[in-house]
């Protein structure tokens, strides 16, 4: 079975864990670095692939930030966005869900409200003029605590901008424990608001039964430790909580040891529910196209197989049933040629 790299650059696909910052490309770092000389991040494209290089996860956390703070104007908060949507178009993504931290923007002076205006405003172009539908779910950064799951709440509820959909929790998780956020997770849930923390990526199966029990998450970001529990794999199963899987950046930030012992088979041999995503693309070298060639090599996939994947991004996506029923037909349709 062997599935083209042509025939996935093609497919019409749909992402549900990709990081705002974590996808400016070397192209757009080099833009901002530009409108904000002093940054320790080289503006130089060439430069910045060095610069993007991980020993673990630590490491790209402190990569992750230095580029955060290039982000200082709610100009720079639209350029981000709107660039990031035409890199995605290009890989003929349909529809994704965004991943923002509005809070590490906001304690750098950029007023939520002007956050929210930006983003919203790259959306809504983004649709019109490449044909990407994007959606937000705002996250919870592990290192900021409780005053930032604070601030995250408040401005995910209050302010509420209308691509929003989902309610997330990323960074470290050691040191990080999940329940501190139940408070949290309850209001974005009442407000309706569905949960989709990180998980299991750097920690074991504890943490991802803290995301389902504590956080009712129903999906989970990574879960790459579940394989280790029999009784987990049997609840993600039972529940059908979709694994949100990104090989490569399993790699990269050292969570996993090689791509030949990713968890991803073991995961869909167990009849887990798993879609592909890129997390970071640029900083992990990656796209979501080659995320797709990744786990066509793994699961040895034909090209039915690879569109299976992409629909069930689609399934378990938060789009609405109209958009859904309409980017199932497009994946269909390509297929049959």
């Amino acid at each position: 079975m062997t599935v083209s790299r042509e025939f996935l650059a093609g497919l019409p696909k749909a992402e549900l864990h990709v990081h705002h910052v974590g996808s400016a490309s070397p192209r757009i770092v080099a833009e901002l670095a530009a409108r904000h000389p002093g940054s320790p991040v080289p503006a130089d494209p060439a430069a910045l692939a060095e610069y993007f290089q991980f020993t673990d996860f630590a490491k790209f956390i402190e990569v992750y930030l230095s580029v955060v703070e290039l982000i200082k104007t709610p100009e720079d908060v639209r350029l981000l966005t709107y660039e990031v949507a035409r890199e995605m178009a290009a890989q003929n993504l349909r529809y994704a869900e965004l991943t923002c931290t509005p809070y590490t923007s906001v304690v750098r002076g950029i007023a939520p409200e002007a956050y929210c205006e930006a983003i919203e405003d790259a959306r809504v172009a983004a649709e019109k003029e490449l044909g990407i539908t994007l959606r937000w779910i705002f996250d919870i950064s592990g290192e900021d605590g409780v005053p930032g799951a604070d601030e995250t709440l408040r401005i995910a509820t209050r302010i509420r901008p209308e691509g929003l959909v989902g309610f997330g929790l990323g960074g470290p998780e050691i040191g990080v424990p999940r329940p501190q956020f139940q408070p949290h997770f309850e209001a974005a849930l009442a407000a309706g608001l569905h949960s989709v923390p990180h998980a299991g990526e750097t920690t074991g199966p504890e943490t991802i039964w803290d995301a389902v029990r504590v956080l009712k998450a129903e999906r989970i970001g990574h879960g790459t430790s579940a394989m280790q529990d029999p009784a987990l794999v049997d609840y993600l199963g039972e529940h059908r909580i979709p694994l949100e899987v990104s090989p490569t950046s399993n790699i990269a930030t050292r969570a996993v040891a090689s791509y030949d012992e990713h968890p991803m088979r073991a995961m869909v041999d167990a009849g887990l529910v798993v879609t592909i995503n890129s997390d970071d693309p640029p900083m992990f070298g990656t796209s979501l196209t080659n995320e797709y060639a990744v786990a066509a090599r793994l699961l040895e996939l034909d090209e039915a197989g690879a569109a299976e994947l992409a629909k069930t991004a689609v399934r378990v996506s938060f789009a609405e049933d109209s958009l859904k029923h309409a980017l199932l037909q497009e994946i269909d349709a390509y297929v049959a040629g």
